[in-house]
């Protein structure tokens, strides 16, 4: 099979490698397609503690397709069933997952790209929100994970407020029914636009999604007293501070909203399996940049520049 391969910092090549098999327990997918997510740079990018070249495949972990094979022992799937799964070099032509770690699609989503990991993360993360009609509600980052926190809160009758540095970020999440959108570009004025919008209590809930510190230091600052302050982003380039006198002061709610339990993980991709089929979540126009696998570097190159206009980018097999 052909699998992309991270060879070096920055460098993604096509390789021929052998097709993997199905252990016990396990199924073999032909994969249609993998999402690449923000997690993915730094490997390619290169940081001291990764080694290349990297295993054939890695680190594609947001990929869907049609089971191929099963292995010893496995009855709740057949080849030929369309899955998405939790598995980890679906950069690739082929990979292996665990058959509980893997969720069939029903016929009714088609041939839509279905990349359940990042799909179940917005479910989880809108799970330990707890946001109920009525509330106000900003997300900070409208990308594709915040635009998909987006979605769900309209859905969910909050106010909601998306912030974002990109103009086409906030028409995006004023397409998916947001009720206002600010600039990041003016962060400074924020918190008091943000009293404006809200009567002077600021938000329920504040949904930072970007991994970076100054909108993380924004979000203490626009989340009300008894509030809740949920960090989304995936904060992977060092260590950060925190205005602890402020969350003292406002006795707020800090809420890390990265799950590591696999289980925890396969309940919210079912439940956006579920949220696709009834039309509670709709990720189409997210996916705004698509790549063949002979062009896996070009989609790299295109999440770390994140040019106007970008959400999401998928690799199709």
């Amino acid at each position: 099979m052909r699998a992309a391969v991270i060879t070096e910092e920055g460098q993604m090549e096509l390789k021929e490698v052998p097709v993997p098999r199905p252990g016990p327990g396990e199924v073999l997918i032909r994969m249609e397609g993998c999402g690449i997510c923000s997690s993915n740079l730094p490997p390619w990018e290169g940081r001291e503690w990764f080694s290349y070249p990297m295993e054939p495949g890695s680190p594609g972990h947001e990929g869907w397709g049609v089971v191929e094979q099963t292995g010893d022992g496995v009855t709740s799937l057949k080849a030929g069933d369309r899955v998405t799964a939790l598995s980890y070099h679906s950069f690739a032509e082929f990979d292996v997952a665990r058959a509980d770690q893997t969720v069939r699609l029903p016929d009714a989503l088609g041939e839509h790209p279905v990349p359940g990991e990042p799909l179940g993360c917005a479910m989880n993360i809108f799970r330990r929100s707890g946001i109920e009609p009525g509330m106000h509600v900003a997300v900070i980052g409208a990308g594709f994970l915040g635009c998909l926190l987006i979605q769900l809160a309209v859905q969910a009758g909050a106010t909601v407020t998306a912030i974002s540095r990109r103009r086409s970020s906030l028409e995006m999440a004023r397409k998916l029914g947001a009720d206002h959108i600010l600039s990041f570009e003016n962060s400074e004025e924020l918190p008091a636009r943000m009293e404006e919008q809200t009567g002077g209590d600021l938000c329920e809930v504040v949904i930072e999604a970007t991994g970076r510190q100054e909108p993380l230091s924004l979000a203490a600052r626009i989340t009300g007293v008894r509030g809740r302050l949920v960090v989304a982003g995936f904060h992977q380039d060092g260590p950060r501070q925190v205005d602890m006198q402020l969350w003292n002061w406002r006795g707020l709610d800090v809420i890390n909203a990265h799950e590591r339990d696999p289980a925890i993980y396969m309940q919210g991709i079912r439940e956006a399996v579920d949220a696709l089929v009834q039309g509670r979540l709709n990720p189409d126009t997210l996916y705004t940049h698509t790549f063949s696998k002979e062009d896996a570097q070009s989609a790299f190159k295109t999440l770390q520049q994140q040019p106007e206009g970008f959400t999401k980018a998928l690799i199709l097999f």
